[in-house]
């Protein structure tokens, strides 16, 4: 059976990689380009092998993202492969060394923007659900490939989109496709994040008056901020990562005459089980009325929450972490469960209340940065996986 599957993996790899290159070739940089060309690549894949797909929009109308469905024969849970293909930004493209959309393969590396994150895994999904078409009626449950874009922005606008479709079967775990062979990404710390409002009387620079401005005070709360006591590990919980508070952002001010008499700041806090979104707002907010206690302004100091993502891990035998892992190690590899500091759409999906793991691909070099490239050598190993993991979960 692992011979079988390797040995389709090998074959199928040319295809993948030919799917991969033209996605490449279609710039879809997220909140920068149009996302109906990559998208318009997968739906003419799609459609000439004759797999069952449709778009998805938000709550605009706008396009973000393709979905396929399996449905399997048997009565059963519905599982579901993700990538995205919109990209990072290319930043400086003078810094490339090839041009980030170029798509093309060079000493076994599949080069351009979108290799590692997530294009070729995209490509790799849509062949495994070609793949499995022709069996459908000997699964159990179904197969859903969601093909999602508006992901670098943040927005996760094809997730959400899928997620709030009606017509389509929820999932009971979702297996991301991010790059990386050493591990996969079973649990990710939660965020927290606000804008904070700092006030202060205006004046002018050179005023015999002295003002303590918004800029000024809110340096001060920069400070109380940036000394906040946070719990650490919590070993009792098993969650493996402290949380971690990081102010990310600071405008206030313009000219060069004015006491600014407004500034804004972004905070960013990772939490985790033991401290979660209310411990996260309740500290801040503390912070803020220090700050307004030792340093009184006009108004007190505002905190507007902007957005909360739940913590979330999956024990190495909860699916549909242990199919993967299982997978893996029936194919001769060591892959390594991994808690990650960074958030990513599992915490969106954990919200939902839906497991979700990420981190399984193939090893690439320039993720976001630049000459973003992913190994092929290792390619049919990862299909082979992924493959196996979705035949265990389907019931074949």
């Amino acid at each position: 059976m692992i011979e079988d599957l390797q040995l389709a993996a090998r074959v199928r790899a040319a295809s993948v990689v030919g799917l991969a290159s033209e996605l490449i070739r279609r710039p879809s940089r997220g909140g920068i380009d149009a996302y109906g060309p990559v998208l318009g690549v997968l739906e003419e894949w799609l459609s000439a092998r004759e797999l069952p797909h449709r778009r998805l929009h938000d709550d605009t109308g706008q396009l973000v993202g393709l979905l396929v469905e399996i449905p399997g024969g048997r009565p059963g849970p519905w599982w579901t492969l993700d990538a995205c293909v919109d990209t990072a930004s290319y930043g400086d493209e003078s810094a490339w060394s090839f041009p980030p959309d170029c798509g093309d393969v060079v000493d076994g590396w599949l080069r351009g923007r979108g290799s590692a994150d997530s294009k070729l895994a995209a490509a790799m999904f849509c062949h495994i659900a070609a793949d499995l078409a022709p069996h459908a009626a000997s699964l159990r449950g179904g197969l859903a490939v969601l093909l999602d874009v508006d992901e670098h922005t943040g927005g996760f606008g094809g997730a959400r989109a899928y997620l709030a479709d009606p017509a389509a079967a929820r999932p009971a775990g979702v297996m991301i496709g991010y790059p990386g062979m050493d591990e996969v990404v079973v649990g990710g710390r939660g965020l927290w994040r606000a804008t904070l409002t700092v006030h202060a009387p205006s004046g002018h620079s050179g005023s015999s008056r002295t003002v303590v401005g918004a800029i000024s005070r809110a340096a001060h709360l920069v400070r109380l901020l940036d000394a906040a006591e946070l719990p650490g590990v919590d070993a009792a919980s098993g969650f493996p990562l402290p949380p971690k508070l990081s102010v990310t952002a600071l405008h206030g001010g313009e000219g060069f005459s004015v006491v600014s008499d407004r500034c804004d700041l972004n905070i960013d806090v990772r939490t985790t089980p033991g401290f979660g979104a209310h411990d996260a707002e309740t500290l801040v907010r503390k912070i803020a009325a220090d700050l307004d206690a030792a340093l009184p302004g006009p108004r007190p100091t505002e905190v507007t929450p902007v957005v909360a993502w739940p913590p979330f891990r999956l024990g190495e035998d909860e699916q549909p972490a242990a199919a993967l892992l299982t997978a893996a190690a029936e194919t001769g590899l060591t892959v390594r469960a991994k808690t990650a500091g960074p958030s990513n759409i599992g915490n969106l999906l954990a919200g939902e209340g839906i497991p979700a793991i990420s981190g399984f691909g193939v090893p690439y070099e320039g993720l976001h940065g630049i000459d973003e490239r992913a190994h092929l050598a290792e390619l049919p190993t990862v299909y082979a996986v992924y493959h196996r993991a979705v035949l265990g979960l389907l019931g074949s």
